[in-house]
């Protein structure tokens, strides 16, 4: 009895493992003389493609954080840019896909950080007093979002997703504290010619306020500047992988 119940533990013990890191993972610098393309990851389902991507966007991606809270690091993490393509050895989705993206990077690139809680500057999501006019999606299949330049079209997203991708967008931490559980499909519309003809900062405060005002119109919630504490990723050390041939 005591060997069969070992064997199950150590059968256990070896699936968590292998699913705790990429199968195989290739890494390819960019060379930064070729003209510059679209930038970012994608997955499906046991796959993660980065493309042209430096290793400060994977660790955003990775850890789900805005560039903001990324701090310290050597200059290079923000100007070297690389081709990831990794998959594991079951299916995955992409919190676990992010756990082994984690992983990868502390292999390959040798990245060790610490996490820290800063006060700092950033938006909190709320209900507002009327109400939320947002009705929890029946169907619990995964979601996901369209981000284009004047909307943003979300299927079965939860608030902490939707904070996520208003961090990106208003280039501001976003908290959520609407206490909204579950998932929601909705489409948010804004005008993005707020922004015409003003200078970086003033825009952004006018995309901030554009925003706010078409999220408390067409989703029943606030969008406020509040000093939070927030946790921050520290990085430690990294330095340049060795590269696939």
């Amino acid at each position: 009895m005591m060997l069969g119940a070992l064997a199950c533990a150590a059968i256990f013990a070896s699936v968590a493992w292998a699913q705790s890191a990429f199968e195989v993972a290739s890494i390819h610098p960019v060379n930064p003389k070729d003209p510059p393309g679209p930038s970012g990851c994608t997955t499906t389902t046991g796959l993660m493609r980065c493309t042209n991507v430096t290793l400060k966007r994977c660790i955003v991606s990775a850890y789900r954080v805005t560039p903001d809270r990324v701090l310290g690091g050597p200059d290079w993490m923000d100007t070297d840019r690389f081709q990831i393509t990794a998959k594991s050895e079951q299916p995955a989705g992409d919190p676990d896909l992010m756990r082994m993206f984690q992983a990868l990077l502390a292999d390959r690139f040798k990245l060790a950080l610490h996490r820290q809680s800063r006060k700092t500057e950033a938006m909190v999501l709320e209900v507002a007093k009327t109400g939320s006019k947002l009705e929890p999606a029946a169907d619990d299949s995964r979601g996901g979002y369209h981000n284009a330049h004047d909307r943003i079209q979300a299927t079965e997203i939860s608030m902490d997703r939707f904070t996520e991708v208003l961090s990106r967008d208003l280039k501001l931490p976003v908290v959520d504290r609407t206490g909204l559980a579950g998932r929601f499909t909705f489409t948010l519309r804004w005008n993005p010619e707020v922004t015409d003809g003003l200078q970086r900062d003033e825009a952004a405060d006018a995309l901030r306020a554009e925003m706010a005002s078409a999220i408390l119109r067409q989703l029943g919630l606030i969008l406020r500047f509040q000093k939070v504490p927030l946790e921050m990723l520290v990085i430690d050390h990294a330095q340049k992988p060795g590269f696939d041939n």
